[in-house]
């Protein structure tokens, strides 16, 4: 008989929404409009937080052995893409202007030079230990003069990234010096000890766990098919306190409430059919990110293996959504009330939960308080199945946060509504 009743009221809320020809284009085709629309729009930066190689100028007017090492070392990375080019006022002319974020300007002769310099120092240290030296060699001791290597930044280029570039050229640099430097030492003492292929003492190994073996930082598909899933599952908030407050201005609560059938049951109907919506909306989500974006140059988004959490966390994330708009469909009293009030939580609720801009982007203190929305939890449990190839038992913590938000908005509801018709 309570199945019967359940059934009743949930043929009830699609009647209602067979009605709303409005809300049902919010509730699918908006959020399918804005998944793509800021998909597009957002994939570069993604690129650029994934480490895509930036493209700089690379001019050698040395053409030797150390201009030829620091090209080999930029190329091996992946993070820069060399373009050759000759003329150093162009090069510099186009970095200014901000076509390119830097160039890299090899002086002339500066491996000769470097040699030459080297050698003389070695030659002076041996000499002073009364060590015999090459005459002939003795007689080239010359002073040579400094050379720069010219690095040409964008003006709007970030400081920790010029940083980071000048860092590595030094160290380059560094390298290059110490293994000429063995190299001389070994010609003048006469030595068969390799030098040059002495290993460092001290050296750095990254430590990293052994069941994250993908990348922490989402591509553009990877968030936006998650965060614009949550979205639009939270908009339904909108659509379900309309049709609460429908229900009061037309007597159907008042009905609901002197039936026999437990107030409770009717709840029990909206959740039901707005947790199949919410599912409807994410595999709508997913067929976009699987089947649509690869045709439009854009990353696809895989699932293998990864589709039963992932809907469990849809589920979860739709009773937060549900609870909140029965919540907020139980205290309004007006449509005009609850549909600006329920959209305008929702947005909020969106840019503190990192759904527009992503958390790791966000300042220290907008990441505290990214945790207090309930979108964030939904994020941060889709973040774990799709970056951490976690289980259903990695994102309790997340779910259990969810189905708790549901109890208390569904618990406080009731309250408010025992209250409200209490003779």
């Amino acid at each position: 008989m309570l199945l019967y009743k359940l059934w009743r009221s949930f043929i009830k809320e699609i009647l209602l929404l067979k009605r709303d020809i409005g809300g049902i284009v919010i509730i699918f085709v908006m959020p399918l409009l804005l998944i793509v629309t800021i998909t597009l729009i957002q994939d570069s930066t993604f690129k650029n937080l994934e480490g895509s190689k930036i493209p700089i100028i690379f001019i050698d007017n040395d053409q030797s052995e150390i201009s030829k090492s620091i090209k080999q070392e930029f190329e091996s990375s992946k993070a820069f893409e060399l373009i050759s080019r000759d003329d150093e006022k162009s090069a510099r002319d186009a970095v200014f202007s901000g076509d390119y974020q830097m160039a890299i300007v090899i002086p002339k002769d500066l491996t000769k030079d470097l040699n030459l310099n080297i050698e003389s120092k070695v030659q002076a240290i041996v000499s002073s230990f009364g060590l015999e030296t090459d005459s002939a060699s003795a007689e080239k001791k010359t002073a040579v003069k400094a050379k720069d290597i010219h690095l040409y930044f964008d003006p709007a280029t970030n400081i920790g990234f010029k940083n980071n570039v000048m860092n590595s050229v030094n160290k380059m640099i560094f390298e290059i010096e110490n293994k000429k430097i063995y190299k001389a030492f070994q010609d003048q003492l006469g030595t068969t000890e390799n030098l040059e292929e002495s290993k460092n003492l001290i050296g750095f190994k990254e430590i990293t766990p052994k069941k994250n073996k993908t990348e922490l930082i989402p591509n553009s598909v990877q968030h936006n098919v998650p965060a614009w899933a949550l979205f639009a599952i939270f908009f339904i908030v909108v659509p379900l306190s309309i049709n609460l407050v429908k229900e009061k201005s037309l007597g159907t609560s008042v009905r609901a409430r002197i039936s026999p059938t437990p107030y409770s049951v009717h709840i029990l109907g909206k959740t039901f059919t707005y947790l199949i919506i919410c599912v409807i909306q994410f595999l709508l989500m997913v067929a976009v990110g699987i089947y649509l974006f690869p045709y439009m140059d854009l990353p696809q988004f895989d699932v293998t293996g990864k589709m039963l959490p992932l809907i469990v966390v849809t589920v979860f994330a739709g009773l937060a959504a549900i609870g909140f708009g029965i919540l907020l469909g139980t205290v309004a009293n007006t449509q005009e009330q609850s549909a600006p009030f329920g959209a305008t939580s929702v947005v909020v609720l969106a840019a503190i939960g990192g759904i527009w801009v992503p958390v790791f982007l966000m300042p220290e203190f907008m990441q505290n308080v990214a945790r207090l929305s309930p979108m964030n939890w939904g994020l941060n449990a889709y973040y774990d199945i799709i970056l951490r190839n976690s289980g259903i038992g990695g994102i309790a913590s997340e779910l259990i946060s969810l189905f708790l938000f549901y109890i208390a908005m569904v618990a406080v509801s009731l309250l408010y509504e025992r209250k409200q018709n209490a003779v």
